[in-house]
C-alpha cells in the first residue's frame, strides 16, 4: 500500500511539471516549432490530456521515449524533465532482476529524496542513468561493445584451463531450499561433470554451460553436522571461515581468513558470494557481510580484475513480493566501492530463475568467449 501511494504522489508530480511545460508551449490551437520559428498544426497526441499523456509514457521503453522526445520541442521538454526518470528509477528498481558495476545509479540516496525539487534533481542527469542501469540499456551496452574491447576478450579466451570460483555465503546456509543441492540436479539450466568429495565445510563442482566448463569450490562457513542443527534449531555455530578481529572502530568489523582459505582465494578466478534476501538485517549483519566479501577479495590474494558475482537468494518463487531489490543489495554491501568487477542477480534456490544470466556474465567478465 505505501508503494502505491507514494507511486501516485510521484505522478502527480510529473503531471504538475508537464502542465507547465505545457502553459509555456501549448496555445489553444497552434504552437511554434523551436527549430525553424514556423507555426505547426498540434497533433492528435499533443492535443490529449497531460494525464492521459503521462499515463502512455509510462508504458514506453526508453528507446520509443527518445524517439517520442525527437518529435517536437514540447515532447524533448517532457522526456529531458528528470522527474520524469526518477518517477521511473524507483518505480522500476525493486523490479530489476540483476544489477552491475557498469550500471549502478549513482547517488542513490539522492534519487530515492521527494520527487518535487529533491537533492540532485536537477543537476544528476537521471535520464542517463536510468537508460544505463534498466535492462533494456543493458542489453544496448553489450551490442556497442568497443573494437578493443572484442579484441582483448578474444585474447583471454585462448587460455585453456577451466575457471574456478569459489562460492560462499550465507545464503549457501540460512536458507530452507538448498541451493547448491538444485543447482546440481538440474541439467537443463548447468550441467554436472564432475564432484570432487565433500570435506565437510566444502565441495568442488564442475558445470557445462554452452560447451565451457568451470569449476565451482563451495564454501561453507562450518561442518555439516553444525549446518544442520542451526538448520533445524537455530543454534548458533562457529564460523570456521572467517576470523573476526578485534574491533578498531565501535560497529567496525574486521575479518581475516585462516591459511588454507587465503591459498583457495589465490587459486580461483572470480567469487560468488550467495546473499539470503529473506532476511532482514541488523545493520551489525550488513557490515560483518561487507568485511567478509571484502577479506575475500583483498588484493593480497589476486588481481581486482576478479569478478564478484552476488546472488539474491530467497527460497521459492512465492517469497519474490519480500525479495531484497537488487540494487538495495548492491547498496548495502558497498559493492561500488570495490576495485573489482560485480553483478548482482536476483534468484531462487528451488527454480533458480536468473542462475543463467549470472553464471554468463562471470563466465564472460572471466575472459571467457560464449
Amino acid at each position: 500500500m505505501g508503494n502505491a501511494n507514494s507511486d501516485r504522489r510521484n505522478g502527480s508530480v510529473v503531471r504538475r511539471s508537464f502542465r507547465n511545460v505545457r502553459k509555456k508551449l501549448v496555445g489553444n490551437e497552434m504552437r511554434s516549432d523551436a527549430g525553424n520559428g514556423e507555426k505547426a498544426l498540434l497533433s492528435f497526441i499533443d492535443l490529449l490530456p497531460v494525464d492521459m499523456q503521462f499515463h502512455i509514457m509510462t508504458f514506453l521503453s526508453p528507446q520509443d521515449l527518445c524517439r517520442l522526445g525527437g518529435t517536437s520541442r514540447y515532447w524533448r521538454m517532457l522526456v529531458r524533465d528528470p522527474r520524469l526518470w526518477r518517477y521511473f528509477m524507483l518505480r522500476d528498481i525493486p523490479h530489476w532482476s540483476s544489477i552491475d558495476h557498469l550500471s549502478m545509479p549513482k547517488q542513490l540516496d539522492a534519487l530515492k529524496g521527494p520527487l518535487s525539487g529533491g537533492p540532485g534533481c536537477h543537476t544528476q542527469d537521471v535520464m542517463a542513468e536510468y537508460i544505463k542501469a534498466c535492462s533494456d540499456g543493458r542489453i544496448l551496452g553489450q551490442r556497442s561493445k568497443p573494437v578493443y574491447k572484442r579484441f582483448t576478450s578474444f585474447l583471454r579466451s585462448l587460455r585453456t584451463k577451466e575457471p574456478r570460483f569459489a562460492m560462499f555465503g550465507p545464503g549457501l546456509e540460512q536458507l530452507e531450499v538448498s541451493l547448491i543441492a538444485n543447482m546440481m540436479f538440474a541439467p537443463n539450466i548447468l550441467r554436472v561433470v564432475g564432484i570432487t568429495q565433500d570435506t565437510g565445510i566444502g565441495a568442488g563442482i564442475t558445470f557445462m554451460h554452452k560447451q565451457c566448463r568451470f569449476n565451482v569450490l563451495v564454501i561453507y562457513s562450518s561442518n555439516s553436522v553444525q549446518r544442520g542443527r542451526h538448520r533445524v534449531g537455530h543454534i548458533q555455530v562457529n564460523n570456521e571461515l572467517f576470523i573476526n578481529e578485534e574491533e578498531q572502530q565501535p560497529g567496525k568489523f574486521v575479518c581475516q581468513l585462516p591459511p588454507h582459505i587465503q591459498e583457495v582465494c589465490q587459486l580461483v578466478d572470480g567469487f560468488i558470494y550467495v546473499a539470503n534476501a529473506e532476511a532482514d538485517q541488523a545493520s551489525g549483519g550488513i557490515e560483518e557481510a561487507q568485511a567478509q566479501i571484502r577479506a575475500m577479495l583483498q588484493p593480497n590474494w589476486g588481481p581486482s580484475s576478479r569478478p564478484l558475482l552476488v546472488l539474491s537468494c530467497v527460497s521459492n518463487t512465492w517469497l519474490a513480493s519480500q525479495h531484497t531489490s537488487c540494487v538495495s543489495t548492491a547498496h548495502q554491501l558497498q559493492l561500488s566501492l570495490l576495485p573489482n568487477p560485480w553483478m548482482v542477480q536476483n534468484t531462487t534456490a528451488r527454480l533458480l530463475s536468473g542462475m543463467i544470466n549470472g553464471v554468463t556474465w562471470l563466465l564472460m567478465h572471466s575472459g571467457i568467449r560464449l
